[in-house]
């Protein structure tokens, strides 16, 4: 009778745990299908660790979106990959090039321009090379992007320079983190990057073979899903989103970069020292297009490839 007893208490306990773990499993999937709901109702904006997406970071830290509209970032640490977000409607907007969204355009991508960004690229060489001017580069690996500005500038460079583009051996490094560290590990003679990984770079004595903010060239774009831009609800978030940018964009412009280097810490985890020498004066201006001059330099570009 006794083991009877027990036999019947350990089978309600079973039973008892049986239904805790399937109704747990209703409430996880339950919970799970809300947040896929919520996510997919949301305005996603697709950005980068580079510091033209500082209003971006800006304007989500401080509350400059209003608050009714669900704004929420997506981090990527490789263009292709805010490509592939939007090509696949799991973003709204996102960071990107204008060699980049003129491709995305010409194959169809339902996108447009939403800001042309202050971004600028140096091509960095290592200094362990000693290369010091363009002509050195026959030889060498230059890391890059293919279909980016950073491929364009790779071929600028190497047709200013009079050099046979096979003696240049383009390495394709899309994360912007591991083409920094490939760097600083002597595994890359030159590269191409943007703020604030060219100020690390230089850090370490490389040395500046080009510089586009010389060149008269502007190639930083955010642009935006042009394919639910019919909805209301969709429009409401896009004015929203500008709106905060562009007072996001107001604030950096008045109290400098570096004010906001808590925010920088956050989403750059670049060093200390690093951010001290950030570019503090660097103007973010409102959201607007690309200049026409800077769209008709990628589609020559791109008409070559």
């Amino acid at each position: 009778m006794k083991k009877l007893l027990i036999g019947i208490c350990a089978a309600l306990i079973f039973w008892s745990c049986g239904q805790s773990y399937e109704e747990t499993k209703r409430q996880n999937r339950h919970q799970r299908l809300k947040l896929m709901r919520e996510d997919s109702a949301a305005f996603k904006v697709g950005v980068m660790p580079t510091l033209d997406c500082l209003p971006v970071y800006v304007a989500k830290e401080h509350q400059l979106f209003d608050t009714v509209v669900d704004i929420r970032l997506k981090l990527f640490t490789a263009l292709m990959d805010c490509d592939t977000a939007l090509m696949r409607n799991r973003v709204e907007c996102a960071i990107s090039d204008v060699v980049r969204a003129e491709r995305m355009m010409k194959q169809g991508i339902p996108i447009k321009y939403m800001a042309s960004t202050n971004a600028y690229w140096l091509l960095i060489s290592n200094r362990q090379q000693r290369i010091n001017q363009l002509s050195r580069l026959d030889d060498k690996m230059l890391a890059m992007t293919r279909y980016s500005a950073t491929d364009l500038l790779g071929d600028l460079a190497v047709d200013s320079a009079k050099l046979k583009p096979e003696r240049v051996f383009r390495i394709q490094i899309n994360d912007v983190n591991v083409r920094l560290k490939m760097l600083e590990n002597n595994e890359m003679d030159a590269l191409l990057m943007t703020e604030p990984h060219a100020t690390q770079a230089l850090l370490k004595k490389h040395k500046i073979l080009l510089d586009t903010r010389k060149l008269d060239m502007q190639m930083g774009a955010f642009v935006v899903r042009t394919n639910q831009m019919d909805d209301k609800s969709r429009q409401l978030q896009m004015q929203t989103f500008i709106k905060g940018y562009d007072k996001a964009c107001d604030s950096i412009n008045r109290y400098g970069v570096r004010h906001y280097s808590d925010i920088i810490r956050k989403y750059y985890k670049v060093s200390e020292q690093t951010l001290r020498l950030l570019p503090d004066t660097l103007k973010f201006p409102h959201a607007a297009g690309p200049r026409q001059k800077d769209v008709e330099t990628a589609q020559k570009w791109l008409s070559k490839k």
